[in-house]
C-alpha cells in the first residue's frame, strides 16, 4: 500500500499520509524499508508545489517514465485498448470495480489492487509488466528522481526477472514503446493517455 500512496499525484490530502507511511514502513525488511525512507526524506525537503511540479514534469511530460503499464508494451498502437480491457477484466475475475476516473493500467491502482485483495491476479499483472516496471525505474533513475526509490521497493517486492523479461527489458531502454499512428483527427494525434494531474486526482480523494 505504501507504494501505491506514494507514486500518486502528491496532493495535499495523499501527503498528509505520507507519515503513516514512514511509520508502516518500519516493519519492512531492510532494503525496502531503505528504498521508501530515501523517497520519504527527499520528499520531505520539497514543499508542496514543489513535489506537485515535480511529479507533474517526471510521470506527465517523459516517455520512459508513464505509469500506466501496458504503455510499454503497446505504445501508441491499437493493441493498447486491449490491453486495457484486459487490465478491466483482471480487476472483474478478482471481483473488483475499476475506478472510472483512471486507466485501469495505472501503477498506483494495481499497486492498490495487490496490497488489498487476496486474489493471485494482483501479482501476475505485476509480473506480466516487469520489464516496464524496470523501464520505469531505470528512467527514474536516470534522472535521479525521489520516486527512483519507490519503483525500487516495487521491484524488490517483486520475483527475480527472469532472461526472457530482462530481455524485452533491453529492448524497451533502447528502442521504446511501439508507436503508431492513432485516434488521428482533425485535432491531431490524440494523448495515448490521460495525464495523472490534480483534476483526476480532486475526483479520487
Amino acid at each position: 500500500m505504501a507504494a501505491s500512496i506514494l507514486l500518486d499525484y502528491p496532493t495535499p490530502t495523499r501527503r498528509a499520509r505520507f507519515a503513516a507511511v514512514a511509520e508502516s514502513v518500519t516493519l519492512l525488511p531492510h532494503p525496502l524499508r531503505t528504498a521508501f525512507e530515501e523517497f520519504l526524506t527527499a520528499a520531505g525537503e520539497m514543499g508542496q508545489q514543489e513535489l506537485e511540479v515535480h511529479f507533474t514534469a517526471t510521470f506527465d511530460l517523459k516517455r520512459k517514465c508513464c505509469p500506466y503499464l501496458s504503455y510499454y508494451a503497446a505504445g501508441d498502437t491499437r493493441r493498447r485498448g486491449m490491453a486495457l480491457v484486459r487490465f478491466i477484466e483482471a480487476y472483474h475475475a478478482a471481483g473488483w470495480e475499476v475506478a472510472a476516473d483512471e486507466l485501469p493500467d495505472y501503477l498506483p491502482m494495481v499497486l492498490e489492487f495487490s496490497a488489498l485483495s487476496d486474489s493471485p491476479i494482483a501479482q501476475e499483472l505485476l509480473a506480466a509488466h516487469r520489464d516496464g516496471i524496470e523501464v520505469l525505474r531505470t528512467a527514474l533513475e536516470t534522472i535521479e528522481s525521489p520516486y527512483a526509490h519507490v519503483v525500487e521497493a516495487v521491484s524488490l517486492s517483486l520475483p527475480a526477472i527472469d532472461e526472457e523479461t530482462r530481455e524485452r527489458y533491453l529492448n524497451l531502454v533502447n528502442e521504446g514503446p511501439p508507436t503508431e499512428t492513432v485516434g488521428m483527427t482533425f485535432l491531431g494525434n490524440l494523448k495515448p493517455f490521460s495525464p495523472s494531474g490534480i483534476a483526476s486526482e480532486e475526483l479520487r480523494v
